[in-house]
C-alpha cells in the first residue's frame, strides 16, 4: 500500500545514516511494551516483530494474492484443494532446509492447537496437509472456503518456523528457538528492555539494506520524544493496538527540524466502540440505547481536535477502500436531540432535577474501557464521557492494559470498550468471522435479535463459490450489524511512520500489523 503522506520534512543534506559501534546501519524504534513470546503460532508475541522473521505461502498486496514462500498455486475446481509450488533454494535462519515436510510439520502443528485458533475459519476446514515432492504440498479442506489464500497470508498463525525449533513435535506449548525464513532474524531479548534483529544475509529475496532492527521498550508520550531528540532511537510506527507512541503536535515538531520525516498510510482500519449486547437486564442490552450512544458521539471534533486530522471520520464499520462493493447503510449523524427521543421512546426517562435517566429503577449508567497506553482513546473516552452525560447517561470510563481489555472482550466482562476491526488485508472477512468467535465479537453480536440468522448468513458467506451470492450475503450482514449498532465506529484509523529523513523506501504492507523493513536504506 503507498503513502498518503510522505512530505512533512524534507531531507537533511549533512544527515548520516544511524550506525551502531560495529558501522552497522541500524533503526532503533519504540514499544510501549515488550515483544515478548516470538513463537507464530500463539498470541501473545508482536505482530510488527514477528512479520520481520517469519514468513507465509503467499502475500496479500493491493493488487491481490501474489506469491510468496510458494511460487505457484492451483485450487481444485470444487474449491477443496490447494496445491502449492514451493520456492526452491529457501532456509530457515538455523540452515534448515524450508520444503514441504516443514510445511506440513508447521501447519499440523497448528492444527492440533486448532480450537485456539477459532478466530480463523480456516483451521476449522483444513481436513490435512500431504506431502506430494520435495516441494510440493497440497492443502485438502472440508468444504469450499473463499478466504483460504487470505487466511494463509496473515502474520499468525500460518507461517513457518523451523522445524528443530519443535518442542517434542509441537508448538502450541512453547518452542525452543524463533528460526523463520524472513529478512531477519531474531538474535537478543531482554524482557521489559530490548530485542534485537538482524538481517538475514541469506535471505531468498535479497539481504536487506538495513543491518539491525532494534525494538527498545519505551513509554508513550515525553519519554519516547526525548529518545528521539536524543538519538536513542531514529523510528516510531504505529504499534499493533493502533497506538501512536508520541501525539502530531510532537511529530510535526521533529519533522520540523529537517532529521525526521512522517509518512501516513491510506486508511487501514475503523476504529470503534464495540458494545455487549448480551447482557441481558443491562441498558447496553437495548438497540434504542445503543443507538443513542451513536448519535450522541461528534464524529468530526474528535477527529478534527482529538486526533488532529490524522484520522478520517467513519459512519460505517468498514471504509469503502475495504469493500469490493458498495453496501448503503442509513447514516446516522451526531444529534444529541435524536439521542434523546430514541430514549424517552425507550421508556428511559430524566426526571426534573435528576442528571441520570432511569427505567423501572434501573439507571442509564455503565462502563467504557479504553487501552490505558492510548492517550487518544483516554482523551476520547473523555470527550464521550461528557458527551453522553448530556443525555442522561452515567458513564464510568476505565484505563487497562490491552490484554486485560482483550480478556473482557473474551469473557463478555464489559458494558463498552475500544477497539479496531482487524485491517486491510484480513477485512471484511476476518472480523465478521470474529462475530461468531468466543474470543473476539461473540459477546457482541450474540444479544442481537436475529443473531442465529446473522451468524448461518456468515456460515453461508465464507463457503459461497459464487460472487453474487457473497455480495449479497456480505450486504445482509453488515446491515444487520449496522441496524443493531453494536459496533459503533468512530474514525478510520492510518499507520504513521516516524523516521529519519534519509531513510528511504518507506512504504506499508497490505496491513497494519507489519512494517517492511526490509525494503528500507539509507542514501
Amino acid at each position: 500500500m503507498g503513502a498518503s503522506l510522505i512530505a512533512l520534512s524534507a531531507c537533511s543534506s549533512d544527515s548520516k545514516p544511524a550506525q551502531d559501534a560495529e558501522g552497522k546501519t541500524q533503526l532503533v524504534y519504540a514499544t510501549a511494551k515488550d515483544i515478548q513470546d516470538m513463537n507464530p503460532h500463539l498470541y501473545a508475541g508482536s505482530m510488527p516483530a514477528q512479520g520481520m522473521v517469519y514468513e507465509s505461502l503467499v502475500e496479500n498486496t493491493e493488487e491481490g494474492i501474489k506469491p510468496l514462500l510458494a511460487e505457484s498455486w492451483e485450487i481444485s475446481e470444487d474449491g477443496k484443494q490447494y496445491t502449492f509450488h514451493l520456492r526452491e533454494g529457501v532456509t530457515f535462519h538455523d540452515g534448515e532446509p524450508f520444503d514441504a515436510e516443514a510445511v506440513k510439520k508447521n501447519i499440523e502443528a497448528v492444527q492440533r492447537n486448532a480450537e485456539r485458533h477459532a478466530w480463523i475459519k480456516l483451521s476449522s476446514r483444513i481436513a490435512s496437509c500431504e506431502v506430494i515432492d520435495t516441494h510440493t504440498v497440497q492443502l485438502n479442506l472440508t468444504e469450499p472456503y473463499y478466504p483460504t489464500l487470505v487466511e494463509l497470508s496473515m502474520t499468525r498463525p500460518y507461517v513457518f518456523l523451523s522445524p528443530k525449533d519443535f518442542v517434542d513435535g509441537e508448538t502450541k506449548d512453547g518452542v525452543e528457538q524463533f528460526h523463520g525464513t524472513g529478512p531477519y532474524q531474531f538474535v537478543e531479548h531482554v524482557v521489559d528492555q530490548y530485542a534485537t534483529f538482524e538481517a538475514n544475509t541469506a535471505y531468498w529475496g535479497g539481504a536487506p539494506s538495513v543491518d539491525r532492527i532494534t525494538a527498545k521498550v519505551l513509554p508513550a508520550g515525553e519519554t519516547t520524544l526525548l529518545a528521539l531528540q536524543k538519538g536513542e532511537i531514529n523510528f516510531l510506527f504505529t504499534d499493533d493496538r493502533g497506538t501512536d507512541s508520541i501525539d502530531v503536535d510532537a511529530m510535526n515538531q521533529l519533522a520540523d527540524t529537517g532529521e525526521f520525516q512522517v509518512v501516513r498510510s491510506e486508511p487501514m482500519n475503523t476504529k470503534m466502540i464495540v458494545a455487549n449486547s448480551s447482557k441481558k437486564g443491562h441498558p447496553i442490552h437495548e438497540q434504542a440505547v445503543r443507538e443513542a450512544i451513536w448519535h450522541a458521539i461528534d464524529r468530526d471534533t474528535i477527529t478534527a481536535n482529538i486526533l488532529n486530522g490524522t484520522e478520517t471520520t467513519a459512519h460505517t464499520l468498514f471504509a469503502s477502500n475495504v469493500l469490493s462493493q458498495e453496501v448503503k447503510l442509513e447514516k446516522r449523524e451526531f444529534d444529541l436531540d435524536k439521542a434523546k427521543s430514541l430514549l424517552e421512546s425507550a421508556g428511559w426517562k430524566q426526571n426534573e432535577g435528576e442528571e441520570v435517566r432511569a427505567k423501572e429503577g434501573v439507571p442509564l449508567s455503565m462502563t467504557l474501557y479504553y487501552d490505558s497506553h492510548s492517550l487518544s482513546q483516554k482523551m476520547q473516552a473523555e470527550f464521550i464521557q461528557d458527551a453522553l452525560k448530556q443525555i442522561g447517561f452515567s458513564l464510568e470510563i476505565l484505563g487497562e492494559e490491552s490484554t486485560s481489555i482483550a480478556n473482557r472482550r473474551a469473557t463478555g466482562d464489559y458494558d463498552m470498550l475500544f477497539n479496531q476491526t482487524w485491517g486491510l488485508a484480513y477485512d471484511p472477512q476476518s472480523t465478521i468471522a470474529a462475530f461468531t468467535t468466543a474470543s473476539s465479537y461473540l459477546h457482541t453480536t450474540s444479544g442481537m435479535k436475529q443473531a442465529e440468522e446473522l451468524y448461518q448468513k456468515i456460515e453461508d458467506l465464507m463457503k459461497s463459490v459464487e460472487e453474487p451470492q457473497r455480495q449479497q450475503l456480505l450486504s445482509d450482514i453488515l446491515t444487520m450489524v449496522h441496524e443493531e449498532a453494536v459496533f459503533i465506529p468512530i474514525s478510520n484509523g492510518h499507520v504513521v511512520i516516524v523516521a529519519p529523513s534519509d531513510l528511504k523506501g518507506i512504504d506499508f504492507k497490505q496491513t497494519q500489523y507489519e512494517v517492511p523493513f526490509e525494503r528500507m536504506s539509507f542514501e
